[in-house]
């Protein structure tokens, strides 16, 4: 397995982590401005670029990315931004949104497992199967609707981050990276955005008054966060707390942990044996002879 990028946002495998850990803003003493932390997003996506046409080639890992926050946390941006410069042809991305009829008959996890990529991709989730220990938990009448066998609501949580862990074990096993972001915005910065997306003709498509009912819940919210990373980020699936009051910073962040993930993966081009290499031989004289 993979071993996790190091990063001041990484949170604990112990399960210590503390809501009061987690920082919405950059550091004080960051001295890069907007114009230095974009520069440094263009190497870093260039790079990416470079490592992912052999990740891509050499067919061995596929990655998951997985990105959970509040509305107008900069999730789609983040997205966008960090795998501008990706080979369409080895990236997917998936949007999670209130589950179908279908995806209500099976288990919790079904339908974001149904969109894992295969070796040689990068697989995005915005949202993922966290939203069943996240806005369910928030919101527990959500689960009449989900035909479950169960005596007690408050009990299930336990049951559902040992599923994820698990779930998450099986598939590093396996072969996939798996890479959590929660991008951390402060209640201030989101009521900022909100406001940005009402004021903005070409920004009244996102916003939704959902958005802003749900602003009642944050408290609830930030706690089950707290658990939900806690609980879940291990050796194997690390969790990364990002401050995401600053979109520059947020997106060099991000983009450098993935970076970082897949340089530590010693990908190589497929290798050509001697034998096959003999046949490339014989396939270039046919090919020269063809201007004879």
């Amino acid at each position: 397995m993979f071993k996790a990028p190091q990063s001041p946002y990484l949170v604990p495998f112990d399960g210590s982590f503390q809501l009061d850990q987690a920082e919405t803003r950059p550091p004080k003493d960051l001295k890069d401005g907007k114009k230095t932390l974009k520069n440094k997003l263009e190497q870093c996506v260039d790079r990416l670029d470079e490592l992912q046409r052999i990740f891509y080639a050499h067919d061995k890992h596929s990655i998951l990315l997985i990105f959970q926050g509040m509305d107008a946390a900069g999730k789609d941006g983040t997205i966008r931004a960090v795998l501008q410069g990706i080979n369409p042809a080895g990236c997917q991305v998936f949007s999670f949104k209130q589950p179908s009829a279908e995806e209500l008959d099976h288990d919790f996890m079904w339908r974001t497992t149904r969109s894992l990529p295969e070796r040689g991709r990068i697989g995005v989730f915005n949202r993922s199967y966290y939203e069943e220990v996240l806005i369910v938990k928030v919101h527990p009448e959500y689960l009449s609707s989900q035909k479950l066998v169960i005596e007690n609501h408050d009990s299930i949580w336990d049951g559902r981050y040992r599923s994820i862990r698990e779930h998450e074990e099986h598939l590093a096993r396996n072969g996939t990276v798996i890479l959590k972001f929660w991008l951390n915005v402060s209640r201030d910065e989101q009521r900022r955005r909100f406001l940005k997306r009402l004021d903005e003709p070409e920004k009244n498509w996102k916003f939704s008054t959902g958005d802003v009912r749900e602003r009642g819940f944050w408290d609830k919210y930030m706690n089950a966060f707290e658990m939900a990373v806690g609980e879940t980020s291990r050796s194997w699936a690390p969790w990364y707390a990002i401050p995401a009051d600053d979109k520059p910073y947020m997106r060099l962040c991000v983009a450098d942990i993935v970076m970082q993930a897949m340089e530590s993966l010693e990908l190589h081009y497929p290798r050509v044996d001697d034998k096959e290499r003999e046949r490339f031989d014989e396939m270039r004289d046919i090919l020269t002879s063809e201007d004879k």
